[in-house]
């Protein structure tokens, strides 16, 4: 084994390319199972969902290989949001949980992700003793003790039912129009399932799998075409999801998209307002807007900013106690409810605003308006470290310089992708798309 093999949201990689093999997943699931099942009984249990990507099938059949090998006994869910896992993982008293999935990718790459018994991803400490299990012999358990594998049919409807239960009782959704993209993805079955169940009318898009389309040209990362849709179909909303349904995107009656920071905005005041903001305090990554922070602040809320990654948002907010945060991708976390971002659950919440307020979409979906913003992605070679490069520092303190007291620079290596990410934000345009290309010139040089 070379390198690490978790990055900021399990591991990942291209499907039949290291690390994302059939062997691999299988040393993967016999290390998980060799850690978690501690007092070697054979009572112990992982529950293991996936997205619809076609390699999928290869890893879930590898991992279970592997757990079963070393004892556990593995309940398989089949296509579920990732959110799901965590809760199913608490819900049927699993020591482990695991979501197969590339959330946002494209179809020729997956994931693994990991959940502890208490449906929150892994700690540090846990993923590096699974990487240390991975790196030496593992020791399969006598013949007596390998584990069952069974196929839970209804784990789809027990998820759909929670997710109702997180609205206040009696809420309904009649009236209320809905476009709905699943990114042909996880929650392709559950989610129309929820929203008709509250009595919405749903018109469904991007529920038609076949292995190779989840987040083609659809979903949250692809919001334009629910847009089209919500205009011709003169719809209340739209919700887009990602693959593994744990981000959001909505989109207003106008067509207009809000990113995870203006759905955020709204149920920080709102939960502030009902006294439910614990300390006031939402947490969000150093990539949310500054106009964001600027709207928090004029209400005597804080926001406290994180690393990239879901995963750092959830503990930040289990240390500080705070209940509420997420990503400006559309990760949306409220820990009353559940253990990691779930896109289903925020929409039913902003759903439930509007039935509240009777506002439509247009006016709970703009909280703030967003300081100038510019991002650009530059992919990397293997083997060329880009940020060491002494012209590039210098361009980045050059840029640095220029902002200074205007705005804001970031730049950070993708932890699931091979990418370096430019972004920077500052009032004057013209300066915002001067710094972000002149930094990605020089690492093009670079590279």
């Amino acid at each position: 084994m070379s390198g690490k093999l978790f990055g900021t949201d399990g591991v990942r990689g291209t499907a039949n390319s290291y690390p994302m093999t059939a062997d691999m997943a299988l040393k993967l699931g016999a290390a998980a199972g060799r850690h978690f099942r501690r007092d070697g009984s054979n009572g112990h249990r992982v529950v293991i969902g996936k997205d619809t990507r076609l390699s999928g099938y290869m890893i879930e059949t590898a991992l279970t290989a592997g757990l079963t090998s070393t004892g556990m006994n593995v309940l398989l869910l089949g296509p579920v949001p990732t959110p799901a896992v965590g809760f199913l993982t608490r819900s049927m008293r699993a020591d482990l949980g695991i979501m197969i999935s590339a959330s946002h990718n494209a179809h020729q790459d997956n994931g693994i992700k990991f959940f502890g018994p208490d449906g929150f991803k892994l700690s540090d400490a846990d993923e590096a003793e699974i990487e240390r299990i991975v790196s030496g012999a593992i020791t399969p358990v006598q013949p007596a003790n390998i584990g069952r594998a069974k196929r839970i049919e209804d784990a789809g409807g027990r998820y759909v039912e929670y997710a109702k239960t997180t609205l206040p009782r009696g809420t309904q959704l009649s009236g209320m129009k809905v476009v709905l993209d699943c990114a042909n993805g996880a929650a392709y079955k559950v989610a129309p399932q929820v929203l008709w169940e509250l009595g919405a009318e749903v018109i469904k898009v991007g529920v038609e799998p076949n292995g190779t389309n989840i987040n083609l040209d659809c979903g949250s990362t692809h919001p334009r075409h629910c847009a089209a849709k919500v205009l011709e179909t003169g719809a209340d909303l739209g919700i887009t999801l990602d693959g593994d349904a744990d981000r959001v995107i909505i989109i207003d009656e106008r067509g207009q998209i809000a990113d995870g920071d203006q759905i955020m905005a709204l149920f920080a005041h709102r939960w502030a307002l009902a006294d439910r903001l614990h300390d006031g305090v939402l947490v969000a990554t150093v990539m949310s807007n500054l106009g964001l922070e600027r709207f928090l602040q004029g209400h005597g809320l804080r926001l406290e900013r994180t690393a990239v990654g879901d995963r750092h948002v959830v503990e930040r907010m289990r240390q500080g106690g705070w209940n509420l945060g997420g990503e400006q991708s559309g990760h949306i976390v409220m820990t009353d409810y559940a253990t990691t971002g779930d896109g289903l659950i925020a929409a039913l919440h902003f759903l439930a605003a509007m039935m509240e307020t009777q506002k439509p979409a247009s006016l709970l979906a703009r909280s703030f308006d967003p300081v100038p913003q510019m991002l650009r992605n530059l992919r990397t070679v293997p083997g060329v470290d880009i940020l060491s490069s002494d012209q590039v520092k210098a361009a980045i303190d050059a840029a640095k310089a220029r902002l200074d007291g205007c705005g804001r620079l970031l730049i950070r290596k993708s932890g699931t992708e091979p990418l370096v990410r430019v972004m920077a934000e500052c009032e004057d345009e013209g300066l915002l798309a001067d710094v972000v290309n002149g930094i990605i010139a020089e690492m093009e040089n670079v590279a």
